[in-house]
């Protein structure tokens, strides 16, 4: 399971409202692209989601007077929920045809929509499920190039594909916050490197005590809220104190 819109009434990890919840609530939806015969490798699929948002974030459309803007605005001024989805076939070419912006990796395929209300999803996206994004390693990935970003996964916590997605997501999103205009433009050209990891349990220990963007989740899904799922590791956040105003310690779901 990912990052569904579950009332929060009806979740099993029920956190207190806060501020943000009294806002109109949106979701980003993503949409991986999964067939039966050729299901992609579960760390490509996290590391393409990842890249999925911050092109969605880095996008002319989604800035200014951008036919996207006002929806990100919205979104990103309240909570900033993210919801995996599967497709395949006829259910991936209609999603397709919908606006948004697909993103390959080495073997996944991701597709990111503007921000839509909770609980007004297009038609074609609403009727894709949740459930069944569980992948694979074929083979363990290669340890991280840690002169890139690398999004490091809480090695304590067991989550589904599509869980890790948008948590993968969320810890992109709040480095993105944090850096500057120049260090967001130098890693938009890059083509957004990065690498997704879990984390060896000391090396988890260190990264949560660096104040680099890390995030908590609310609990409406498969975990208990307050749970650090996710730490952003990007190189200009080491060497430089954090410039946005923004606190490095996020709750996000």
């Amino acid at each position: 399971m990912s990052e569904d819109p579950t009332p929060v009434s009806d979740s099993p990890f029920r956190s207190e409202p806060s501020a943000r919840d009294e806002a109109p609530q949106f979701v980003l939806p993503l949409v991986v692209r999964i067939e039966k015969a050729e299901p992609p490798a579960r760390t490509d699929a996290l590391e393409t989601s990842a890249r999925a948002v911050l092109t969605i974030l880095a996008d002319e459309r989604s800035a200014g007077e951008g036919e996207w803007a006002g929806a990100m605005r919205d979104w990103q001024d309240a909570r900033i929920r993210k919801v995996v989805r599967r497709a395949r076939g006829a259910e991936w070419r209609r999603a397709e045809a919908l606006p948004g912006i697909t993103v390959t990796g080495k073997s996944a395929e991701v597709r990111v929509f503007p921000p839509v209300p909770l609980d007004g999803w297009p038609k074609d996206l609403a009727k894709l499920q949740v459930s069944g994004t569980d992948l694979d390693d074929p083979e363990p990935p290669v340890d991280a190039d840690l002169a890139a970003p690398v999004l490091w996964l809480n090695p304590d916590l067991g989550m589904s594909a599509g869980k890790a997605m948008a948590q993968a997501g969320h810890a992109a999103q709040l480095a993105w916050w944090e850096l500057s205009d120049e260090e967001r433009t130098a890693w938009r050209d890059a083509g957004f490197p990065l690498a997704v990891r879990t984390a060896e349990a000391a090396r988890w220990s260190e990264l949560t005590g660096m104040g680099l963007p890390l995030v908590r989740d609310a609990g409406f899904t498969e975990i208990a809220p307050g749970s650090c799922t996710v730490v952003a590791d990007h190189p200009a956040l080491r060497r430089e104190p954090h410039r946005s105003g923004r606190a490095a310690s996020t709750r996000s779901e």
